[in-house]
């Protein structure tokens, strides 16, 4: 409440020394009377002088924020011109000029209607005129004056980019800068002190301090420790004034860390540690973990753990968790509690050398020790091959039981149990291999074949009898080689020898080969069987490289008195004792080119009397190409000719005309033609055969249809021949040409032959043939009246 008073006691007197302060200078700087009109006697030859007028003044000044009741006096305007007669009048123009500033157009008073704000707008441009009030007429010149916002302490200071946050390494010197703060006024720096800042700590000592111009936080007490405590929070104060009472102020919060510095040591919480590991632990396990304690953070804080000394220092070794910066120790080798029983191992824990300050190294080594005790406990093992692994060696083809070799273990526990060997089926699957469960000797159960398998790998199980603890370990048996293989050609070779070969031409080389290795196979051995060592057609000629050349003995060979030769070859091998095949080498009888190459091998050819030359050839082979041509076409046009399979002398005969001047009998008339030739002799025998198909299966009419051979009724006859029709498979699904020399009778559809209309009701009158003569009597009496008709029946 006192320093509001204060506030507003102040501000009172600043105003009215303002004011007291401008109203000399406003009254100074009243446009006053520079324009006189004074006239001499006018007589002649005198001059009229006139002497130029003008506004005299300088800027005005306003204060800010005024809050009166009325509008506060800017300043005033007059000319030397104004007699105060009111024929004057004075116009006021520019920025804010008549809603900010108003002017009373007869006295030249400006007021400020409104409150200026100095940090909106610290000054306006206003244009005055001195104008006859009745005719507007300009007395003056205008001219323009500015108008100054005059500022007050109205603006308190601001830190803009607040709250801080900074750091600073622990265990600093004093005076180490942590960070700068800086406020801004609003206010006039170039006015009085409203802007002229000062800075002060609030909160934060005996800590920090804070430099009052700069505002600059620096560290006021050595050897913080962040392991004692990380963070502080500090208040910075800025006050306007100077700092002196009545000035406004603003603060801002700093929130300092203290980072870390590798300053501590590690240290073990204890001098000594006990672990146990148990005998049958495998290398890699692990024992158990210990840890150095380190205040420092991150790579500060790492500590890296090593065995100095000690018995297991061999046995056992130490690495560092990353993750939690624990020392693990492992197992190094097998550990016997038989033989051992326990180990002791020196561990020390160091920082990392190139993260040691070396402003601390004076308060001691940044390293720690401690002692690991290791009991090796005791357990049930299984038991120990002599051996990690076997080979052994057996010759192939071997008797059965033959003894391959030994595998031996032991149990290493103090019990020393007995055991039992086994071999794992999965193994043996072929059964090929035995070991006696008491003393482990394999022996072989068949006869090895080293050609067919060189090597077999089984896995022995030794087993405690007591607790059923078992051991693996692998075998390898190698099946050594006996030469038991005899050599044979290599490859097969397809040997000739020309018609024209020399004596003593090469016809080929030959190579041998041997399932048996090395020792007992190469190098080989070619020669003739002794029963045709003197062979007169070809010899052979051993290299002494395991090939062997085949020469031809004479010359004058024929492939047409022999086109072939079977030559016996006999090859031995290198073993001990040696082994002997006989191959036969095939050798034939080619004809060949003068250079040696091979033409023709076979014999026909040569059966010709003649040759033919080339050209003869080309004819021959043309002819046969022609012919082709030929008979190829002959049957393209054949099949584009589509001929009917029964050729009549018209296209239907049931479809034409037949003219004729010959006038049968009728039905009476059995002498025209002889009835039985519609009969077929065929069917005398109850088939017959289709005409316009060749059938592809034969079907004998059911007995009962047969007609009889002499019979002449040709209704009967029609009868069967259409039931055969009907009851033959192989007919075709489109009509076949029937003839026939009798319609029958009873047809649905009635005869369409005129012969019988007569018998017909029809109302046609046919009594005017009788009126044509003789030559159609017959017509007449057929067709004649149905009285007639019936005299004449």
């Amino acid at each position: 409440m006192w320093n509001t008073c204060c506030l507003q006691t102040f501000l009172v007197c600043l105003g009215m020394a303002c004011l007291c302060y401008t109203a000399p200078s406003q009254r100074s700087k009243h446009l006053r009377p520079s324009l006189h009109a004074h006239y001499e006697g006018a007589k002649e030859g005198q001059v009229l002088h006139r002497s130029k007028r003008g506004w005299v003044w300088n800027q005005f000044f306003v204060i800010e924020e005024y809050t009166g009741p009325d509008p506060v006096l800017v300043g005033r305007l007059h000319s030397d011109v104004d007699s105060g007669d009111g024929k004057i009048k004075y116009i006021l123009s520019g920025e804010g000029a008549g809603t900010i500033f108003v002017i009373d157009d007869k006295s030249g008073n400006i007021h400020a209607t409104k409150t200026l704000d100095r940090e909106e707008r610290a000054q306006y441009t206003l244009t005055a005129q001195a104008v006859d009030r009745i005719t507007n007429t300009p007395l003056e010149p205008p001219s323009e004056f500015i108008v100054k916002v005059q500022d007050i302490n109205d603006n308190p200071p601001e830190f803009l980019n607040g709250p801080y946050h900074a750091n600073v390494p622990e265990m600093s010197n004093v005076g180490t800068s942590v960070i700068q703060v800086t406020a801004s006024d609003a206010d006039d720096p170039t006015y009085g002190n409203s802007a002229k800042l000062v800075y002060s700590i609030l909160e934060g000592q005996p800590y920090f301090s804070v430099e009052p111009q700069t505002g600059i936080i620096r560290t006021a007490l050595p050897n913080m420790d962040r392991e004692a405590k990380e963070e502080y929070h500090v208040v910075i104060q800025a006050k306007d004034m100077g700092g002196h009472m009545g000035g406004l102020s603003g603060t801002t919060k700093v929130t300092i860390l203290l980072t870390d510095v590798n300053d501590n040591p590690p240290k073990f919480p204890q001098s000594v540690y006990h672990m146990s590991i148990s005998e049958v632990a495998v290398p890699g396990e692990v024992v158990g973990r210990l840890k150095a304690k380190d205040p420092d953070l991150g790579q500060n804080g790492i500590s890296t753990y090593t065995i100095l000394n000690g018995d297991g220092l061999d046995v056992f070794e130490i690495s560092t968790d990353s993750q939690t910066q624990e020392g693990v120790v492992k197992l190094n080798k097998p550990v016997d509690f038989e033989a051992k029983k326990s180990y002791s191992i020196k561990v020390e824990a160091a920082n990392i050398p190139e993260y040691i300050d070396s402003r601390y190294t004076g308060r001691g080594t940044f390293k720690d020790t401690a002692t690991v005790k290791i009991a090796v406990d005791d357990a049930d093992e299984p038991p120990v091959f002599i051996l990690p692994s076997y080979m052994l060696e057996v010759m192939e083809n071997g008797k059965n039981g033959t003894i391959v070799g030994r595998v031996h273990a032991k149990d290493p526990d103090a019990a020393n149990s007995p055991l039992t060997y086994s071999i794992d089926r999965h193994t043996n699957l072929d059964r090929l291999f035995f070991i006696n469960p008491e003393d482990g000797i394999i022996k072989t159960t068949k006869p090895l074949d080293r050609e067919e398998t060189i090597w077999h790998n089984i896995s022995v199980i030794a087993t405690q009898v007591h607790n059923h603890m078992a051991t693996r370990v692998p075998v390898a048996i190698r099946v050594l080689d006996v030469n038991d293989n005899a050599p044979e050609f290599s490859q097969p070779y397809d040997a000739f020898v020309c018609e024209n070969a020399e004596p003593h031409q090469m016809i080929t080389i030959i190579s041998a080969t041997d399932r048996d290795e090395t020792a007992n196979g190469p190098r080989f051995f070619f020669s003739l069987p002794p029963e045709i060592h003197n062979n007169p057609n070809f010899t052979v000629s051993d290299n002494k490289d395991s090939t062997a050349t085949v020469y031809a003995r004479r010359s004058g060979f024929s492939r047409q008195k022999q086109d072939q030769f079977l030559l016996p070859i006999l090859i031995s091998d290198g073993g001990n004792p040696a082994l002997t095949s006989t191959n036969t080498l095939t050798i034939s009888v080619c004809g060949c080119s003068i250079d040696g190459s091979r033409k023709s091998c076979n014999a026909e050819p040569y059966i010709l009397t003649a040759g033919l030359s080339t050209g003869a050839l080309i004819a021959i082979l043309a002819c046969i190409v022609i012919l082709l041509v030929i008979v190829v076409l002959f049957v393209t046009l054949r099949r584009q000719k589509k001929e009917p399979l029964i050729v009549f002398e018209e296209e239907d005969v049931r479809e034409n005309i037949i003219t004729y001047d010959d006038e049968g009998g009728g039905e009476e008339d059995t002498e025209a033609f002889d009835i039985a030739t519609l009969q077929n002799p065929d069917g005398i025998n109850g088939f017959l055969p289709r005409k316009d198909i060749k059938p592809e299966l034969q079907y004998f009419p059911r007995p009962g249809l047969r007609p009889a051979p002499n019979s002449v009724d040709v209704d009967d006859f029609i009868k069967t021949r259409i039931q055969e029709a009907d009851n033959d498979p192989t007919a075709p699904p489109y009509d076949s040409i029937q003839i026939y020399g009798y319609e029958g009778r009873g047809s649905v559809a009635g005869s369409l032959s005129s012969l019988e209309s007569v018998t017909t009701e029809s109302d046609l009158d046919y009594d005017y043939l009788q009126t044509w003569g003789p030559r159609f009597k017959k017509l007449a009496d057929l067709y004649g009246s149905k009285d007639t008709y019936d005299d004449d029946s």
